[in-house]
């Protein structure tokens, strides 16, 4: 394989890796929709493309043993071929947040929320927009950029800390909300855990451009 042809394979690399983010991004967003809307319809529809996901890491995946064993990438290459398929896993998880969300829709169709959802939507949006950030830093190599975005996770990690303060509240004084208060503690779990993996997209972009192992909010 040329090497023109090689750099082609990698940009594509990258482009489905773009692609597998916005399928993620939309999962997120859709869940919570269905959520706050109790639209079990589209809660299933999730649930089922959630295999579409799994499928581009498969992809993803390929192509990147396939590089691997056709060529003898140089450190650079390999790091990139490496943190691209480490962001992929990283998506994919992501996208299992965004169905176990949905699941919980089908779970309680049949029960109103036990509060207006407030903080949770603001977590989904910060999770996405971290991850949207998160992947233009790693396309452009933005190593600042990546820091500096892990340490926005902050913002959802205080939503969540206020979310499991209010729900604790409603549990002690009436112990029959016990039920609806854990399930949304999970959709707000689900969300803080996607806010810690938009962290690990920039580690591996501080990996891909130093070849250093950084961890970030530790």
């Amino acid at each position: 394989m040329i090497r023109e042809t090689y750099n082609e394979r990698l940009a594509e690399l990258q482009d489905d890796l773009l692609a597998m983010g916005r399928l993620v991004d939309q999962a997120v967003d859709l869940s919570i929709q269905a959520l706050a809307n109790h639209d079990t319809a589209l809660a299933q529809q999730i649930i089922d493309g959630d295999a579409q996901v799994n499928t581009a890491l498969r992809d993803i995946e390929e192509k990147c043993l396939v590089l691997i064993a056709t060529q003898q990438p140089l450190a650079s290459d390999l790091r990139t071929i490496l943190s691209v398929a480490n962001i992929a896993t990283e998506m994919e998880r992501m996208g299992d947040y965004a169905k176990g969300i949905a699941q919980i829709t089908l779970d309680i169709a049949d029960q109103p929320l036990l509060k207006p959802l407030i903080d949770v939507p603001r977590m989904a949006e910060k999770g996405r927009q971290l991850l949207r950030d998160q992947l233009d830093a790693f396309i452009r190599r933005d190593v600042e950029a990546a820091r500096r975005l892990s340490a926005e996770d902050d913002e959802i990690d205080a939503l969540y800390d206020q979310v499991y303060r209010e729900l604790l509240i409603f549990m002690m004084q009436d112990p029959r909300t016990v039920g609806r208060a854990t399930y949304l503690l999970w959709v707000a779990h689900n969300l803080e855990r996607i806010g810690d993996r938009t962290t690990n997209i920039g580690e591996r972009t501080i990996f891909l451009v130093t070849g250093q192992v950084e961890e970030l909010n530790p």
